[in-house]
């Protein structure tokens, strides 16, 4: 008898986990996808955003950007999956403290923008680092040479001072690179290059003096733009589930990884949107 009783019972949770699996499954979710710090590893933000996508139960997505920027190619990959995204389900981005450069960049294919009031944002710009070390070099007597197969080879090596002609042709890609952030923008936002380029300087703005140009729509925090998705995916008002979508770890990597900092990301010679620290 109490064998038939357990075994009830374990049916019962058993048939109890299958029901919520699938009830799970089912329910209209809106899934919230971070992404902080310094943008540098792309693929898991793009991984989840394709789960997002593919995913016929969750019937919109808020990104919540809490970054000060980081690699253009990165931000431009990011950008081009929200692109994406957006032709099927409402995106909308949430701001945190931090929401500039390529972390603004990120934000501006999302059909709303919320900002918090304080939220720093802004800086558009570009920039990338050369350092010399020539003089000490030469101080020490030590002479580096770099064979290599034109002249500018090794533009951004540090043995070895820019000249005026490496230097104007540095500039000229920034500003290639450049006019594609201003082009981005003014792509989604109700704002023309020529009047973004006014004060597309590298300045900041809080998420108040963001929101008189245009550069967000709405000041809130994220519930306020978890609301929004909702009302965009016509839930407004009616349950959803309300899940988050990161990158995941494994105990012994949350212990052994390392964290991305700054001077690691500038380590290595490339551009970036990114705001001045």
């Amino acid at each position: 008898m109490k064998k038939k009783i357990f075994i009830g019972i374990a049916v019962l949770i058993v048939l109890f986990y299958i029901i919520s699996y699938f009830s799970f499954r089912s329910s209209p979710k809106i899934a919230v996808i971070p992404v902080n710090g310094v943008i540098s590893d792309y693929l898991d933000v793009i991984g989840n955003i394709e789960k997002a996508q593919k995913d016929p139960s969750i019937k919109a997505v808020v990104i919540a950007v809490d970054s000060p920027g980081g690699a253009v190619g990165a931000a431009q990959e990011i950008y081009s999956a929200i692109e994406k995204l957006r032709k099927n389900k409402p995106v909308v981005v949430s701001m945190g403290n931090v929401a500039a450069s390529g972390g603004y960049y990120i934000s501006v294919p999302a059909n709303v923008i919320y900002a918090n009031p304080g939220t720093i944002t802004g800086s558009i710009g570009v920039i990338i680092q050369h350092v010399s070390v020539a003089q000490i070099l030469k101080k020490l007597g030590i002479k580096v040479e770099n064979i290599k197969s034109g002249e500018n080879k090794d533009i951004l090596y540090p043995n070895h001072e820019l000249t005026p002609q490496q230097k104007k042709l540095l500039e000229e890609t920034i500003l290639d690179v450049y006019n594609q952030f201003l082009e981005d923008i003014a792509k989604y936002r109700p704002v023309d290059i020529q009047t973004l380029k006014k004060y597309a300087d590298g300045r900041i703005f809080t998420g108040r003096q963001a929101q008189k140009l245009k550069l967000v729509d709405k000041l809130g925090n994220i519930q306020d733009a978890v609301s929004e998705a909702k009302k965009l995916a016509g839930l407004e008002g009616k349950p959803a589930l309300i899940i988050r979508l990161e990158k995941e770890e494994t105990i012994l990597k949350k212990l052994f990884e390392s964290k991305l900092n700054i001077s690691d990301v500038l380590t290595y010679p490339q551009f970036y949107y990114l705001m001045s620290f």
